[in-house]
């Protein structure tokens, strides 16, 4: 009985003289919440926003969303949409996890571009708006690619990356809205 006693507390004591070191071996991973989903499209359309709609891709929306995110899109999108504008909450994976972003869309070009969510053990420099200003004003050219330049962040370049697809799949999506169809023909 003594025997095993002193083998229990053996083996607690080495596994509390680990547990340092293990911690010290894994980067922190807790979310860090910037903005809530219901707050940025709130304030999107000044404490108004339209009932949330949801966009089913066509095949060949799917197809150029794939193209775009580099992986198979999800069948369905939730975004918010009246007057020309629509809002999208997207994620799309930085290194490892999940970067969850708000995109406003007026009239085929983006409005607003923010972080809501990072949980990214680096990268989180995305978050700033020297950074998430870059993409006012900016569309998709015939391309797929946006019309104007987004520079990079040092030791964020997947984040970066992670953005640049989220926004991309925002206009493209945009296009595919009633509210675009609105204002494509408001223009002619």
């Amino acid at each position: 009985m003594q025997m095993r006693m002193i083998i229990g507390f053996i083996t607690l004591c080495a596994a509390l003289l680990c547990l340092p070191m293990a911690a010290a071996g894994a980067p922190a991973q807790a979310d860090q919440v910037y903005i809530n989903a219901s707050t940025y499209v709130a304030e999107r359309f000044a404490g108004e926003p339209p009932a949330q709609e949801t966009l089913w891709p066509s095949s060949d929306l799917r197809t150029q969303l794939k193209n775009i995110l580099g992986h198979a899109p999800s069948l369905r999108f939730k975004y918010w949409g009246a007057g020309g504008k629509t809002v999208w909450i997207l994620d799309e994976i930085g290194k490892d996890r999940p970067i969850t972003a708000g995109v406003t869309i007026t009239d085929n070009r983006i409005e607003d571009v923010q972080v809501l969510v990072f949980r990214e053990s680096r990268g989180w420099e995305v978050k700033y708006e020297f950074f998430t200003s870059q993409f006012a004003n900016l569309w998709l050219d015939r391309d797929q690619q946006l019309s104007g330049k987004v520079d990079n962040i040092t030791g964020a370049t997947l984040s970066v990356k992670a953005m640049k697809r989220m926004a991309k799949a925002a206009l493209l999506m945009h296009r595919a809205t009633p509210q675009a169809q609105t204002t494509l023909a408001d223009a002619r």
